[in-house]
């Protein structure tokens, strides 16, 4: 049997179609809806804080989170390190978090074409116009923002550092 805190995590992964639903639902609402999205292998303080500040810019945050076989594919075949269900429900965890789907291309062009969420969101690294998704956002009225990477975190160089030490 499953106790409230579980369901609760599981109500917030999603398939496609269901999430769709969602953001349809919150936008009907009134609610800004952002989206981004990521591999999030190992939680840090970086994705923390990249997360909080995606989710203060609208009403509801959803992510797209790679699948297993994308990471492998994008990062090597020894990422990811956390499976795709551990890694979802880490995020489901999260209460700025509303929404998880797991997706099984290499980008998430698929997906923000058919969320169409009002605000796009990724790392400063990228510029606005190499932003996956980020035509189909403006072309339907929504936004594309940066946000700043906190320096010195990301899931390869911890792995690089456990890996030195063993």
């Amino acid at each position: 049997m499953r106790t409230d805190i579980e369901n609760t995590l599981l109500n917030k992964i999603l398939d496609l179609p269901a999430l769709k639903n969602h953001v349809l639902t919150w936008q009907a609402e009134g609610q800004k809806v952002v989206f981004t999205n990521g591999v999030f292998d190992l939680l840090h303080i970086g994705h923390l804080t990249y997360m909080a500040k995606a989710a203060e810019l609208g009403g509801k945050l959803i992510i797209g989170l790679n699948s297993d076989a994308s990471v492998k594919r994008i990062k090597g075949d020894d990422r990811p390190v956390n499976d795709q269900n551990s890694r979802a429900a880490l995020l489901a965890a999260l209460f700025f978090v509303d929404g998880i789907t797991i997706f099984e291309e290499d980008t998430p062009a698929n997906l923000i074409a058919t969320l169409l969420p009002d605000i796009l969101v990724k790392g400063a690294d990228y510029s606005i116009e190499n932003i996956v998704g980020a035509k189909e956002v403006l072309a339907n009225g929504g936004e594309v923002k940066t946000i700043n990477f906190v320096e010195g975190y990301s899931s390869t160089s911890i792995i690089n550092k456990i890996r030195s030490k063993t």
